[in-house]
């Protein structure tokens, strides 16, 4: 859990990704915005870094698989002080050190991902060696549901549901977009709940946007007398907090345009508390 006395507010958060993604002409809008409240709850309630350290020995960790969403990463970074405000007015300039995917470079990013369903991987290779460690270390690993086509998310499934990985959260954004459409129209994946059920997990199904209940469902997986990994899948909405990208996969790969970034920018004012 953050002890610093930090809001994580989603309006605050949201105006973070837009500043960023007009400053450097860039995209992944909408899937930064589908994932906002979680990481909000994750920073706020639940992540462990003493001293405010993202490289804390004992920290937990976060794994953001669906990497292309990193611009809601740094909103949160931002407001731990992670990183200097000249990283976000100068996003994607030449020399900026921030990139468009989670890049383990960056201190508070644990993975190099956006080569889908890998980092997910990655995370349960750190849960297995907190555990065998003896640590009280949890991980969370952040996938999409588009990502749930890949390979390696269900075979690191099965590894982590042998191995009693009761120490591992996955966390699935479903949006119910992709790249290139709808995933039900490119690949349809049913129960979501029900396959990781089936494959070991405990698992619940909640509102991604609600802040309360994704910090009720967490706090109930964690408490669970079971040494089963846990799945949350989140409802969530791409595009967010802006009527206009809601529901818009154009926004996945759209660049704002002054007009549509003033749009964007009043739309989020009028979500904030």
């Amino acid at each position: 859990m953050n002890t610093l006395t930090l809001t994580f507010n989603s309006s605050h958060l949201r105006k973070t990704v837009l500043e960023m993604a007009y400053a450097g002409s860039t995209v992944h809008i909408g899937c930064a915005f589908s994932i906002i409240e979680l990481l909000a709850v994750l920073y706020r309630n639940h992540l462990r870094y003493p001293g405010n350290d993202p490289e804390a020995s004992d920290r937990d960790y976060l794994i953001l698989s669906k990497g292309h969403g990193v611009m809601a990463q740094y909103a949160c970074m931002r407001e731990l002080g992670w990183l200097p405000e000249q990283a976000f007015s100068s996003y994607f300039a030449n020399g900026s050190g921030l990139k468009g995917l989670s890049d383990s470079r960056i201190r508070g990013l644990e993975v190099t991902s956006g080569s889908l369903g890998h980092g997910f991987s990655v995370g349960v290779g750190m849960a297995l060696g907190a555990k065998i460690r003896g640590t009280d270390q949890k991980t969370y690993a952040l996938v999409g549901d588009g990502e749930l086509n890949e390979g390696p998310i269900w075979e690191g499934m099965l590894f982590a549901s042998h191995h009693r990985l009761k120490n591992l959260m996955v966390i699935v954004d479903e949006n119910g977009f992709q790249a290139m459409g709808k995933t039900a129209d490119v690949l349809e994946l049913g129960s979501i709940q029900a396959k990781f059920e089936s494959f070991g997990f405990i698992a619940r199904t909640i509102d991604g946007h609600n802040e309360a209940e994704i910090d009720q469902a967490i706090n109930e997986l964690w408490a669970s007398p079971s040494d089963q990994p846990k799945a949350l899948i989140a409802k969530t909405v791409k595009g967010k907090g802006v009527p206009f990208m809601e529901h818009d996969n154009i926004w996945h790969y759209t660049r704002l345009t002054p007009e549509t970034y003033s749009r964007a920018m009043a739309a989020v004012a009028e979500g904030t508390d």
